[in-house]
């Protein structure tokens, strides 16, 4: 047993392990334009963070009235986004420390994500996190994705964990709250630093306002530590 207990820590992936939202942008810009929707900006994109691809074209089809089935508009999204993860998905480099230091202390983690299998799979393998990852969740696997609890408690449930003892990294408030509903800690680490007051953020344990900028491995895994049940 590590120094951090029976602690498991649980990853959300885009924009919180990977800086993959631009990816995403474009696909789901590319997508719209071919559908009748242009000009579709990043402000408009900032409001889908966190939301699973199955449930933004889902949105998309409310709010811009698209005949397309939800299907199709999903497979053209991700099919874009895959091309455009494969050639580059950057790792952010204090998350891949922070990887590696609870590697190095045996402590068992997951990754929990919107994502589709194919896209997570192929992100972990690119950035070469996929060795330390074994345990992965696509909310394309579960009910319900986030808010709901269910991605984060499958992921336990993988772990052989109790959700009482894992600790979810996450970078948007619909994670946040799926870690509270999940009767888990949270360390926020807000993707879009002018959401930081969401009120579901307000349930993360430790709450890093400055975002990616604010976070390093050591100070993340000296909390874990100090606060180790």
């Amino acid at each position: 047993m590590s120094d951090l207990g029976v602690l498991s820590v649980i990853f959300d992936l885009d924009g919180t392990l990977v800086d993959s939202e631009p990816n995403y942008y474009e696909a789901s810009q590319q997508t719209l334009a071919e559908h009748g929707v242009p000009g579709f900006s990043w402000a408009d994109h900032e409001s889908y963070v966190g939301i699973s691809t199955r449930e933004t074209v889902a949105l998309w089809r409310e709010r811009y009235g698209l005949r397309a089935p939800a299907a199709e508009l999903l497979a053209a999204t991700n099919r874009r986004y895959l091309d455009l993860a494969r050639r580059h998905t950057p790792a952010y480099p204090q998350m891949r420390a922070f990887v590696e230091l609870l590697a190095a202390a045996d402590v068992p983690m997951a990754v929990a994500s919107g994502s589709s299998p194919e896209a997570i799979e192929a992100i972990l393998a690119g950035t070469g996190l996929a060795g330390h990852l074994r345990t992965v969740v696509s909310t394309d696997e579960v009910p319900h994705g986030k808010p709901a609890p269910d991605v984060f408690l499958e992921a336990a449930r993988r772990l052989g964990a109790d959700p009482a003892d894992c600790v979810v990294v996450e970078d948007a408030a619909p994670g946040a709250a799926a870690a509270h509903a999940a009767g888990m800690r949270c360390i926020a680490v807000p993707y879009v630093a002018a959401q930081a007051d969401a009120p579901d953020f307000a349930t993360a344990s430790l709450l890093l306002r400055g975002g990616q900028a604010e976070f390093t491995a050591e100070s993340a895994y000296a909390w874990l530590r100090d606060t180790a049940r």
